[in-house]
């Protein structure tokens, strides 16, 4: 009995793949069969979508054996069996292998040398197909299809009069151009190749030969290309003609067939500061356009209502019919002015969208990889094969699809080219893609602003509002140039003046983008730009007001029914309030009333306002408010965030379909994430705002670490840490906030013994989250010291116990942390001088310099460093009984571990070595005689001298210094007369001449000026040395590469002065003759930096003493010298006095 028939693609494919066999048996009469075969498969794969596709394996089996029974000279059938291949490959996502597409690869290419013309475009089809994704396995074909040539070139040639033919070998070549991660990419020479003719058919024009549809296919195929280019990252733009010639196509293709609107851009643009104005031609382009002229106005009529749910259509992966669907923003919305924003009428979704993500512009035209069957631009069907019709919209709607897929290409491979380019170099073109205020009589130039107010495609929209972000993105340092806070009143334009008009005019137009769309994914890229835009601008020098009219704008969109709308809006709140904190426009922001009447209109639901009364301290004035002045009423966006984390969702707000609820209580995670992101950050921009609900603060802290969800735990703790912070800022020494406008200590203390009774220990032990206890670690880490004395023994012995167990956590992060924590603790007053816990606190820090994570080893390093501070206060306020008390062991391995991490790399050599000056300044004379330490000591020593002297980082070499200046300041060790003095006199001498950074010049000279007697800078040679080197230092103060070192030479030269004149009250007999010299040779050139020294303010008298004092000690020496020599010094030092006090007297 005969077996069953496979059903479905796998068991056809099988059964044409024995008929196959069956035909290369016979020779004759096999033509009408192949033809009937092909028919059927090519049905087939054109049918309706198959429960289970075909394998691969039969795929290439079939057509490598029908490759094999169709001759090239039977040109009907090549083409039949070409088409077979395209769809074959398209329909069933077949990656070919290596063997199948060597043998399919070289027919394809046989078959465009030998067949008739009329058949390539099914051949390159094909070949495109085979190439897609397989670019690396065709390195032996390149030569054939892209070399001098080779056929693609020959194919794609401006020359070619076959505009279709044209295509598909630009589509083939852009296939080529895909990149495969770990695999070789295309040798430069065929990169360029494709560029240059990618960037030829971009320039080319239409011609009346050919039709729209035809040429937007050619466009695409063009911009795929470019963009597989770019983002294989092998190609980096440099050239500025190259980089020109592509941003002058890609402005000219994000235009193409934008309704009301025709320009003419220049082949190349070049940087410039300035505008470089566009040639336009509107109104000629609206004649030609009726169709979207009428619907302008109706655009705005349309979103004020409530629109149906499919009432515009599920937007397809192609984006093909939102063109025509779309009703035109009228050419009237660019003539509205700021001042006539009010609130937005267009609040309501039109579809329930996901979050436009980073890939907007990433479609099936333009996106690398390979999508599905049906959306497959380099697959897909010739242009007489489409889903339109004229029935369905006829052939204009057809057009303005492929036109809005031609925009979308142009804005996605833009994207792609801004990631090629350095930002430094992109800026340059700032004047041709963003919107300048236009000038008395002038028209405004056409941006990117322009497709986000006049595109009829919601896709489009936000794919070139995700390019304008892209390209405010990292733009900080550029746009700080602008301002404009004073009056400009001069005959030109500073660029300052123009960057800030461009600011200005960003701000209007995305705010009249945000009252005009009613796309919700678009709608979410306006106030991410917007967010972009705010968190690079610099409105301390601006006129304020930009972001009043940003704060009010978005205010409705709280509320909005997308929960990614307004997951964005709180992200926009949360850059205005992080942006240059604190700004006094923003203060008075937080300090409005709580919106009401129309600006809280929209689509705010009717329960918003009692839901912000439900929060515990809305309306009325808090409990022991420290500063005793809080507002009848909370800051509106802290009662905003408040109630959107710890009270229930409303029902009449729904999320979109990405975020589902689960039948949750609260609102969307993310939209509380995000709450919580903004309160931590209004927290840390505007405490003194914050601090009159420090505890109520504290306790939405507490319930979110109390939930299940650890994202929503991690930001709880997060946001205790930005309020423990808050309180540590304002107690500082140097706190410009007044005694009686901080928190009290004690409510500091009530605060912290919530939290230690609540979920922080808990939190702390919840090891299967790592990030969730790094975090609440951090958070431990930020109690005000004063309070933590305060709290109750168990309490601190808690605080205590969890971060040593903590910092023998497995986890590097958690380690770390901890590690850091036990640094912030030791400098505790009430803790630094308990023994016991400064010797278990050292035994932590040790074993985690010693972990095998660099992060680890940098936290503890720099914890290490804390303690070896605390060492010397310890010392130095309770004097020997801590000394004693101190192990010696340990404090030997102190030493030995400090020195073996200055070996270490940077980020732990820069603790290290203070580290090591602390330590041994704290050695006593016991340890300096005692034999195990003194080899450690003479390591410890050299391993500081190597440093100072190395090609570390500065910030290491300045620690360094720093370091030695610490060791010079004990006089157990052996200064004068040890190998290691010499040579760390000889270091530091030579740092003082000649480092590049003048910092760490400074503290070389402190360094220098330490030592308090004259044994300690060794012999006569040392000493005059080291006199030299202060004297040549001082000469070259201003000799710099850098001028931002400029700043730190007046300081370089006081320290250098102050070092001098402490070598002179120091010097010998034996000196003098060696400084007489040197004074005699370079006094009048160090002169005037010296009356400079002592003519400065505040400090006049006390060196003006020290000048007198020098005189008299050598005044005294010079007595008992003989001759000239004995004169010199103490007669320059006079000299210079008289002039000082001479010009002082006349200054008076």
């Amino acid at each position: 009995m005969a077996e069953p028939a496979e059903p479905g693609p796998a068991g056809s494919l099988r059964r044409c793949l024995a008929r196959l066999g069956a035909l290369q048996a016979r020779p004759d009469g096999r033509r009408t069969e192949l033809h009937l075969l092909f028919d059927q498969l090519i049905s087939e794969s054109c049918g309706p979508e198959p429960a289970a596709a075909p394998g691969a394996q039969d795929v290439c089996a079939v057509l490598v054996q029908a490759c094999q029974l169709v001759p090239l000279d039977q040109e009907h059938l090549v083409s039949k069996l070409c088409q077979l291949i395209h769809h074959l490959l398209n329909r069933y996502q077949v990656m070919v292998d290596e063997q199948s597409l060597n043998f399919l690869l070289s027919y394809c290419i046989s078959a465009l040398r030998q067949c008739s013309s009329w058949t390539h475009v099914e051949i390159l089809q094909a070949l495109a197909a085979l190439v897609y994704n397989n670019g690396p396995k065709c390195q032996k074909y390149l030569p054939d299809l892209l070399g001098k040539a080779g056929l693609l070139l020959q194919l794609s040639d401006p020359a070619q009069p076959d505009v279709e033919l044209r295509r598909a070998a630009v589509r083939s070549m852009a296939n080529l151009c895909l990149s495969v991660p770990g695999q070789p990419y295309l040798d430069e020479s065929y990169r360029n190749v494709c560029f240059q003719t990618f960037l030829s058919v971009l320039q080319s024009s239409k011609t009346t030969d050919v039709d729209d549809i035809t040429f937007c296919m050619l466009l695409q195929s063009a911009l795929k290309g470019v963009q597989s280019l770019l983002n294989g990252g092998k190609m980096k733009l440099m050239q500025t003609d190259q980089i020109g010639a592509l941003l002058a196509v890609l402005k000219k293709c994000m235009f193409h067939g934008l309704p009301g609107l025709s320009i003419e851009v220049p082949t190349v643009l070049y940087p410039a500061p300035l505008p470089q104005y566009d040639k336009r031609s509107p109104v000629k382009q609206e004649q030609s356009e009726p169709a979207p002229s009428k619907q302008a106005g109706s655009r705005r009529k349309k979103c004020k209502g409530k629109q149906k749910k499919g009432e515009f259509g599920e937007e397809g992966r192609e984006d093909s019919g939102d063109a025509g669907n779309e009703s035109v923003l009228g050419a009237d919305m660019l003539k509205l002015h700021l001042g006539d924003v009010q609130s937005s009428p267009g609040l309501e979704p039109r579809v329930p969208d996901v979050c436009a993500g980073p890939d907007v512009c990433a479609g099936p035209d333009v996106c690398a990889g390979r999508d599905p069957p049906s959306s497959q631009p380099w697959k897909g069907l010739s242009s007489s094969e489409s889903e339109y019709s004229d029935t369905e919209g006829g052939i204009q709607s057809k057009v303005r699809s492929y036109q809005a897929n031609v925009r979308q290409g142009a804005l996605a491979c833009f994207l792609s080219t801004i990631k090629s380019i350095e930002k430094r170099v992109l800026y340059g073109y700032w004047s041709a893609f963003v919107p300048d205020a236009p000038g008395i009589g002038s028209p405004q130039s056409v941006s990117l602003m322009t497709i986000a107010l006049k595109d009829p495609s919601p896709k489009t929209r936000a794919c070139a509002l995700q390019v304008l972000s892209a390209f405010l993105e990292g733009s900080k340092q550029f746009l700080s140039v602008a301002e404009d806070a004073n009056d400009h009143k001069r005959a030109f334009t500073p660029f300052s003046v123009t960057m800030a008009s461009s600011i200005r005019e960003l701000h209007r137009c995305l705010l009249l983008a945000l009252v005009a769309e009613s796309s919700s994914q678009t709608l979410t890229q306006i106030v991410k730009c917007l967010a972009n835009l705010v968190s690079n601008a610099p409105y301390s020098r601006l006129k304020p007001g930009l972001l009043t009219r940003v704060w009010n704008q978005i205010k409705p969109y709280i509320s909005h029914k997308d929960v990614n709308v307004r997951v964005s809006s709180l992200t926009l709140l949360g850059a205005i309030v992080s942006v240059q904190a604190p700004l006094p426009e923003v203060q008075l922001l937080l300090q409005q009333p709580s919106p009401s009447g129309p600006s809280g209109s929209g689509s705010a639901t009717p329960g918003r306002e009692q839901r912000r009364r439900a929060v515990p301290w809305a309306g009325q004035s808090p409990q022991d408010s420290p500063a005793g002045s809080a507002p009848a009423e909370p800051c509106w966006l802290l009662s905003l965030c408040v109630s959107l984390i710890i009270l229930p969702r409303e029902d009449s707000c729904s999320d979109s379909d990405s975020f589902p609820s689960l039948g949750s209580v609260f609102e969307p995670c993310p939209l509380r994430l995000e709450a919580l992101q903004v309160l931590a950050l209004l927290v840390k921009g505007y405490f003194p705002m914050a601090q009159n609900y420090f505890l109520e603060l504290g306790e939405v802290a507490c319930r979110c670490m109390e939930e299940m969800d650890p994202s929503i735990q991690l930001h709880g703790a997060k946001l205790l840490e930005e309020l423990g912070t808050g309180v540590l800022q304002q107690h500082k020494p140097d706190s410009p906030t007044a005694p009686e406008q901080r928190v009290p200590v004690s409510l500091v203390v009530t605060f912290w013994t919530m939290m230690l009774n609540g979920p922080l220990p808990g939190t702390l032990q919840n090891s299967p989250h790592a990030t969730l206890q790094t975090s609440a670690c951090d958070a431990l880490s930020s109690i005000l010291p004063e309070a933590f004395s305060l709290l109750q023994g168990d309490q601190q012995i808690l605080c205590v116990t969890l971060l040593l167990g903590l910092n023998h956590s497995e986890n590097p992060l958690v380690k770390a942390a901890a590690a850091r924590a036990l640094g912030v603790y030791i400098l505790f007053p009430c803790l630094r001088q308990d023994v016991m816990f400064v010797a278990d606190t050292a035994n932590a820090i040790l074993n985690s310099l010693h972990d095998k994570s660099p992060n680890v080893r940098a936290k503890a390093a720099w914890s290490l460093g804390n303690l070896t501070d605390t060492l010397i206060i310890n010392m130095e306020t309770m004097g020997p009984s801590f000394q004693e008390e101190l192990s010696d062991l340990l404090l030997l391995k102190l030493l030995r571990s400090a020195t073996e991490a200055s070996k270490d790399r940077d980020k732990v050599k820069s603790n290290a070595v203070r580290a090591l000056g602390n330590v041994l300044h704290f050695l006593q004379p016991c340890h300096v005689a005692n034999p195990r330490f003194r080899e450690a000591t003479e390591e410890a020593l050299q391993a500081l001298v190597a440093t100072v002297g190395s090609e570390a980082t500065m910030k290491v070499r300045w620690n360094a210094c720093y370091a030695l200046g610490n060791v010079f300041k004990n006089p157990a060790l052996p200064l004068g007369e040890a190998p290691w003095a010499r040579q760390a006199f000889s270091a530091l001498s030579s740092v003082v001449k000649s480092c590049k950074n003048f910092k760490v010049r400074i503290k070389s000279a402190m360094a220098l000026s330490i030592p308090s007697h004259r044994e300690c800078y060794g012999s006569t040679e040392q000493f005059c040395q080291i006199w030299s080197a202060l004297v040549v230092a001082l000469q070259r103060s201003e000799d710099t590469e850098d001028f931002l070192e400029f700043k730190y030479s007046s300081s370089l030269r006081t320290q250098i002065c102050r070092a001098l004149l402490h070598l002179l009250q120091l010097a010998s007999s034996t000196d003098l003759p060696l400084i007489g010299g040197s004074l005699l040779q370079h006094g009048q050139a160090i002169r005037p930096h010296v009356l400079h020294y002592l003519s400065c303010s505040g400090e006049q008298g006390e060196r003006e003493r020290g000048l007198q004092g020098a005189i008299q000690h050598l005044s005294s020496i010079e007595a008992q010298l003989q001759g000239k020599a004995r004169l010199g010094v103490s007669l320059y030092l006079e000299d210079v006095l008289t002039h000082h006090t001479s010009a002082t007297a006349t200054e008076a």
